[in-house]
């Protein structure tokens, strides 16, 4: 379905030591392009780059980045334009809940402000110094594709990740539809996915959906294709909600949200 858009292009992926930001790279290769991962995770990332070169040589480069870290990001861009002359689709994976990744819990006022940093700066600012990053180089070729990866727990909301929540709602909106404005006179265009409930981790299966289920991370990934590619030519500055219908459901306190899903 792809082949023809994505042959000999390439796509920088964060968050790709594992998880859909692994899974999109693995599939962007499987349709004849070239990837750059970009994690924190060093050595899971060497593992991967050494693994899919075998299947895939010369089509993969795995770059370690810590992406709160503006120098770092600039780093990644410039090495996998080094080895492939081009960025042409930028998908921001990275990121997760502060509370969880920072092991903390407790009401709002008691989680260490430290972690709502964290949680602010790899879920917004990341983004936000990956998609400036690479404008720069969309820009000379005229051409690109950025996805902002938001949530549904930001249309939501999240008592028990508050910057997660912040950060995947309004803000994440605003820069993306900021970014597709500056973007359509170079040719680039910037689009939103804000996934639902995702079978990557344990508990995933049990949150509620109109439709009864999670999605599988595959079904994230192929829309996220889909938006990057030439069949969603005239979509950007919009976001698009991949969450089984949960935008729909009244929220579980008042009354009607547990009467769908499983």
């Amino acid at each position: 379905m792809f082949e023809q858009d994505f042959a000999g292009k390439t796509l920088l992926s964060t968050g790709a030591a594992s998880g859909m930001g692994l899974l999109i790279c693995k599939e962007f290769l499987k349709y004849g392009g070239n990837v750059v991962l970009a994690d924190i995770d060093e050595k899971a990332l060497r593992e991967h780059e050494k693994r899919l070169n075998k299947q895939y040589p010369g089509k993969v480069l795995a770059v370690a980045c810590d992406v709160r870290d503006y120098v770092q990001v600039c780093r990644v861009r410039d090495e996998g334009v080094k080895a492939f002359g081009s960025i042409d689709v930028l998908v921001n994976f990275a990121g997760g809940a502060e509370t969880r990744i920072c092991g903390v819990s407790g009401d709002f006022c008691d989680i260490p402000i430290e972690a709502y940093n964290w949680g602010i700066d790899v879920n917004l600012r990341a983004q936000l110094y990956f998609d400036h990053a690479v404008f720069a180089q969309m820009r000379k070729q005229n051409s690109g594709v950025i996805v902002n990866i938001g949530s549904i727990t930001g249309e939501e909301g999240c008592a028990q990740a508050v910057a997660y929540s912040a950060s995947k709602s309004g803000a994440m909106h605003g820069l993306t539809k900021s970014i597709a404005l500056a973007g359509a006179k170079y040719g680039i265009r910037c689009v939103g996915v804000a996934p639902g409930p995702v079978l990557t981790r344990p508990g995933m299966a049990g949150m509620k959906t109109l439709i009864g289920k999670a999605a599988e991370p595959l079904e994230i990934v192929n829309m996220v294709l889909f938006l990057a590619s030439s069949y969603a030519a005239s979509v950007t500055g919009t976001f698009v909600l991949v969450d089984g219908g949960r935008n729909v459901m009244r929220d579980k306190e008042h009354g009607d949200y547990g009467k769908y899903g499983n």
